[in-house]
């Protein structure tokens, strides 16, 4: 037994590094699995056919819908030029003496709007480093900025977003995408006051020590800067004249989530789904999913709507959307199939029943252990869908044997998977830093507290609160 819990340790260090060192995860993952099973030994051609590839199977099935239609989404908003237009009228609004939260609403808005973080990443970065050259704030702060727009309280907190990290815990849980509600925006404004002070701060402190914006481009600045005008002027159209008109898809997805969430699915006869074909699915189990979908597709055909006399060139990008949803998902889906291929063998029945013999409650347990598995991972949404893959049903009963809310499990579930998940090895992390042309050196401390410190310690005071019936 011993073996296969060194055997488990060994491969999670091995998808690490493997991943650190820039080997896709669709490829690693299967790798560490196999170095699992060897230490387990387990049969590996049978635990690849049967149990691997039905997990990765699985979550493409479950999610995949929304990965296509999110990335259509964000490809359309960005070749219409709306992406470019939101991000000016928010700096011409705040100004350019605001550029570290003008930059953290406009990333925020898109986020939250239902457009693809990376999609964002590429669309902000440009505008982000014309703000900081004329405000001379050091351009080291700039991923860290962008990252507290888009991969922390927009991803996963505030109650609503569409991002797939605020959909998984529903499948599970029953609950919808504005579960836990309360906890969610008291929980997002921890972490965007703690996140804006912390930048301050540093820009304060780096330019005491005399640095500055600086004139001077790294080669790895020239590259981003490069490939993000390569891809602003591919085919993308001109910004509206009309300020207004690109914040309608963003409000729509919102509308109309919320109003599916609360109003219109729970008002509809959905009897039907008892009948055999529909597999014995709930409304609680698939309403956040769904309520998402209708809410990003009607946003799509918006856009398609407004645009209409260049139908023929978002057709087009229709299908490049189609194309970049690809590996995102089966990426994520791959690491949860390696999840699988650990927790089949023997020795995850022990770290199993460490975990839930800890003591703690099942709100504790879940937040946990869905942050060690996120992390290990460097994923978010690939580690909650590991830890609740293979615990979710056991911390279901916990939760209901001693009382815990729901809801408030969805919500800090949620906002875990978003804490250690961006470790150094992160892909989220790596591609953030190649966007901006920075180095781990250059700004991964600050990308750390950010992405990492803030949330784990809002996390840690929010469960300490729903645990005490303070919230």
């Amino acid at each position: 037994m011993i073996f296969g819990i060194i055997g488990i340790l060994i491969s999670l260090a091995l998808l690490i590094t493997l991943a650190y060192r820039g080997i896709p995860v669709i490829i690693a993952a299967p790798i560490a699995s196999v170095v699992a099973l060897l230490f387990s030994q387990a049969p590996i051609l049978p635990a690849y056919t049967d149990i691997f590839m039905p997990a990765m199977a699985g979550f493409v099935g479950n999610y995949f819908p929304i990965f296509l239609t999110g990335a259509v989404f964000g490809v359309l908003m960005s070749v219409t030029g709306y992406a470019r237009s939101i991000a000016t009228s928010v700096t011409s609004l705040i100004g350019s003496k605001g550029a570290i939260a003008a930059t953290v609403i406009t990333s925020s808005l898109m986020t939250y709007g239902g457009i693809s973080l990376f999609v964002v990443a590429f669309v902000m970065y440009p505008l982000a480093r014309e703000l900081f050259r004329v405000a001379d704030i050091p351009r080291r702060l700039i991923p860290a900025t962008i990252a507290l727009g888009i991969f922390t309280f927009t991803m996963t907190s505030l109650p609503g977003t569409p991002q797939v990290q605020n959909i998984i815990p529903g499948q599970l849980f029953g609950t919808g995408s504005f579960a836990g509600a309360l906890i969610g925006i008291i929980g997002s404004l921890m972490i965007a006051g703690l996140g804006l002070a912390w930048l301050e701060y540093r820009t304060r402190s780096l330019r005491k020590k005399g640095e500055h914006f600086s004139s001077a481009e790294s080669d790895g600045e020239k590259e981003a800067m490069n490939a993000g005008g390569a891809q602003a002027a591919a085919g993308e159209l001109p910004e509206p004249k009309n300020r207004i008109i690109p914040f309608l898809p963003l409000i729509t997805v919102f509308a109309v989530n919320f109003l599916c969430t609360l109003y219109i699915f729970p008002n509809m006869n959905w009897d039907f789904l008892s009948e055999d074909k529909y597999g014995g699915i709930t409304l609680s189990g698939r309403s956040a999913l769904w309520a998402v979908l209708v809410g990003i597709v009607t946003a799509v055909v918006l856009i398609l709507a407004l645009n209409f006399r260049h139908f023929k060139l978002l057709v087009k990008t229709v299908g490049d959307g189609a194309k970049k949803a690809m590996f995102p998902i089966f990426s994520t889906a791959s690491e949860v199939g390696y999840g699988a291929v650990v927790a089949s063998v023997a020795a995850f029945a022990v770290i199993r029943d460490s975990i839930f013999n800890m003591g703690a409650n099942a709100l504790i347990t879940s937040v946990v252990t869905v942050s060690i598995t996120a992390g290990l991972t460097g994923s978010s949404s690939g580690g909650m869908t590991i830890a609740l893959n293979a615990l979710g049903e056991d911390l279901k009963a916990m939760a209901i044997a001693d009382g815990t809310s729901m809801e408030a499990m969805h919500r800090l579930t949620a906002m875990a998977a978003g804490g250690l998940d961006t470790l150094p090895h992160s892909g989220a992390v790596v591609t953030l830093l190649i966007v901006c042309g920075l180095t781990h050196k250059q700004s991964y401390k600050d990308i750390a507290v950010i992405t990492m410190l803030i949330p784990v310690v809002t996390v840690a005071v929010l469960v300490a609160a729903v645990s005490m019936g303070v919230l």
